[in-house]
C-alpha cells in the first residue's frame, strides 16, 4: 500500500492538498500516481497569478511511460510553484509529499476542502483501483 498521509485531502485523480493557516494550499500528487507514472521526466507547473476553479487542468507531468494531467484540487490563485522540478522532476518520485510539491495555492473558498477526501476515503480508492487492476 502506497504512503498516504492521513493530514492531506485528496482528489480522485491523486492530487493532494495540505492546507496551512493562512488558507494556502500546497499540492502535489499522491505516492501512489508517481509509483503508477514511474519515473518522471518533465513537470509543466502553473504560472504563479494564474487564477484557476476546483477542478481545472493546472499542469502535466510525464514520465518514460505515460503523461498525465494535474488538477487542482480547489479554487483559487496560484501563489507559488515549484520552480526546482525543472531540472529535477525526478523529485516527486523521491518525496511526493515534501520536496516533490509543485504548486501553491491561495483558497477562494476554504470550504471546497470538505469536498475532497479524506486519506480514509483514499486509502479505500486506491485498494479499489489495485483490485480492479488485478482482475485485468
Amino acid at each position: 500500500m502506497s504512503d498516504v498521509p492521513n493530514d492531506l485531502r485528496y482528489l480522485s485523480t491523486h492530487e493532494w492538498i495540505r492546507i496551512d493557516e493562512n488558507d494556502i494550499g500546497t499540492v502535489g500528487i499522491s505516492d501512489h500516481a508517481q509509483q503508477a507514472l514511474g519515473d518522471l521526466v518533465f513537470a509543466e507547473v502553473p504560472e504563479i497569478g494564474t487564477v484557476v476553479s476546483a477542478g481545472d487542468e493546472t499542469g502535466v507531468v510525464e514520465s518514460v511511460k505515460a503523461a498525465s494531467d494535474i488538477y487542482a484540487p480547489v479554487s483559487g490563485e496560484i501563489v507559488a510553484i515549484n520552480e526546482d522540478l525543472a531540472d529535477a522532476p525526478e523529485m516527486i518520485n523521491q518525496d511526493p509529499y515534501g520536496d516533490g510539491w509543485i504548486y501553491q495555492i491561495r483558497l477562494s473558498d476554504p470550504e471546497e476542502v470538505d469536498a475532497l477526501m479524506t486519506a480514509a476515503d483514499y486509502k479505500e480508492q486506491v485498494l479499489e483501483d489495485e483490485a480492479d487492476e488485478d482482475d485485468d
